[in-house]
């Protein structure tokens, strides 16, 4: 299905009856791989879930947003449906989403649940090697940057940008790789504290990009929160360990 909110033609899904469940995907995903969880919630629930610009069949935005170019749109999104209760399940980059538009004063609904699943949000500490690392390629992206040395090597840049960033990055339009700068480079965790709905948090022990430290210190700031482990799991452990994660869903919804 699709819904047109500010010119950008959203694909999404509304499956299910019943009280009413907002999926945000990862960053790079989309909704076709949240089929399994979508499958195991619509049996008692109405889940909504869209492709978020940039990602699936949504085109991108118009220009590259922070986490609050997401918050405003999946805000105007709900109002397009009239919810005014819901709970969320959000995975990796819909926790950022989530984090921040959960702090926005004044909402016009109410959040009633939430299970984070291997949730982005708190901002790794760099080493001195990594702050070393990011300080030369700064300055070697300037020097390669300059008229002379860009004429003579134009594609020195952009190799360096490639060596450089994740696979996330490198696979981006030039729209979203800046969206990406931006989103990651934030730092959620002061709004945290403020999550007070109750909260399932669900990690694989294994995820190196969510590290489990990361599941463990919002344990600590969400009022509300209890941590389920998938043991071998990494950043996706809900695919990884679906019956784990899916039980886990059903009771906290039941």
């Amino acid at each position: 299905m699709v819904k047109k909110i500010d010119s950008i033609a959203v694909n999404y899904i509304d499956e299910g009856e019943g009280e009413i469940v907002l999926l945000l995907h990862g960053w790079g995903a989309n909704i076709t791989l949240y089929a399994g969880i979508v499958q195991v919630l619509s049996q008692n629930h109405r889940v909504i879930a869209l492709d978020m610009p940039g990602f699936g069949k949504t085109s991108e935005p118009p220009e590259p947003w922070c986490v609050d170019g997401y918050v405003d749109f999946v805000i105007k999104f709900i109002a397009a449906f009239g919810l005014t209760k819901f709970s969320v399940v959000v995975h990796s980059f819909g926790g950022r989403v989530f984090f921040k538009m959960n702090a926005r004063e004044n909402l016009p609904f109410t959040i009633e649940k939430a299970v984070l699943i291997d949730s982005a949000g708190i901002l790794p500490k760099k080493s001195f090697r990594q702050k070393v690392s990011l300080r030369l390629y700064k300055i070697g992206r300037a020097v390669m940057s300059t008229k002379v040395l860009h004429f003579l090597y134009p594609d020195a840049v952009d190799n360096m940008r490639r060596r450089r960033g994740s696979a996330d990055y490198n696979s981006a339009t030039p729209t979203m790789r800046a969206t990406l700068v931006k989103v990651v480079n934030e730092d959620l965790e002061p709004f945290m504290h403020l999550v007070t709905c109750p909260t399932l948090l669900i990690w694989g022990d294994l995820d190196t990009a969510t590290p489990l430290s990361d599941a463990k210190r919002m344990e600590e700031l969400i009022p509300d929160a209890g941590l389920v482990v998938c043991e071998g799991a990494g950043h996706f452990s809900f695919a990884e360990q679906a019956p784990k994660v899916h039980a886990a869903l059903t009771a906290f919804f039941a």
